[in-house]
């Protein structure tokens, strides 16, 4: 790592504090562009030690940056990961206080839950499904803390990778009850579509993004932990929100879930 200790957590406090205020700043890399991806996590692991410090559980992970396309384009071979905690949960139509974010987008996503513990590294998408319990509708809320959405990817990761709500519903099925290359979605804004795609579109299929997601934890001397939820990544391009949007998610097969920005 290029970072020593001090700078590390002087970041991550920093960043945590923009999260929990909801106020912007410029990305970090301005100051610390010797940057390492090691340091940008290891930022990010400070921002959930202090969260569980204070009192949040770990509800999951996240999965960003799952486009092929985008990858390419972006100098990576990866997605991005982040983690989930109990305080970013919203129910199933309930509501999202903008007031406590600073440019909200949401984005349509396929939800894993695993019924065994998975570990990498060569985890597969065979791998994924075997252990996987179910899978459900899910809306991720972004926020990224950087002003104008301007950043870097080392930025994102030490960032948390922009989490900040999320809400599951619909109906869930066995993971290996469907194709989910082919599962279709349908993102409404107000009534009115403002985009569709298919689950292919997350690095070719949701599990593959999961297995990746393991791999990098195995790589960390982690694992993905049986009952354990995962966003695998948008399907779509995100969707800006305002107070007074109502959206829905509908995915083929698993009905809707749907949430509200006041």
């Amino acid at each position: 790592m290029a970072l020593d200790d001090k700078t590390l957590d002087q970041l991550a406090e920093h960043l945590h504090a923009c999260q929990r205020e909801a106020r912007d700043t410029l990305k970090v890399t301005d100051d610390h562009p010797d940057m390492t991806w090691d340091d940008a996590y290891a930022i990010q692991d400070r921002i959930l030690a202090a969260k569980l410090a204070g009192g949040a559980h770990l509800a999951g992970y996240k999965a960003g940056l799952t486009s092929h396309a985008k990858m390419k384009q972006m100098g990576v071979t990866d997605p991005v990961f982040g983690f989930l905690v109990d305080e970013f949960m919203v129910p199933a139509g309930g509501e999202v206080q903008t007031s406590e974010l600073i440019h909200p987008k949401v984005e349509p996503e396929i939800c894993f839950v695993t019924r065994h513990e998975l570990q990498g590294p060569g985890c597969s998408i065979a791998s994924v499904l075997a252990a996987s319990d179910i899978v459900l509708p899910g809306i991720e809320v972004i926020d990224s803390r950087y002003r104008d959405f301007k950043f870097d990817l080392k930025s994102v990761v030490a960032d948390n990778t922009s989490a900040s709500r999320f809400v599951v519903g619909g109906h869930a099925v066995d993971a290996r009850s469907v194709d989910l290359r082919t599962t279709g979605i349908v993102l409404e804004k107000n009534g009115q579509v403002v985009a569709t795609g298919a689950g292919a579109a997350v690095v070719g299929h949701p599990a593959a993004a999961v297995a990746m997601l393991v791999n990098h934890l195995g790589r960390r001397g982690k694992t993905l932990p049986a009952g354990a939820l995962v966003f695998s990544g948008g399907i779509t391009a995100a969707v800006a929100v305002t107070a007074g949007d109502n959206l829905t998610l509908s995915v083929q097969g698993m009905g809707s879930v749907g949430v509200r920005f006041v």
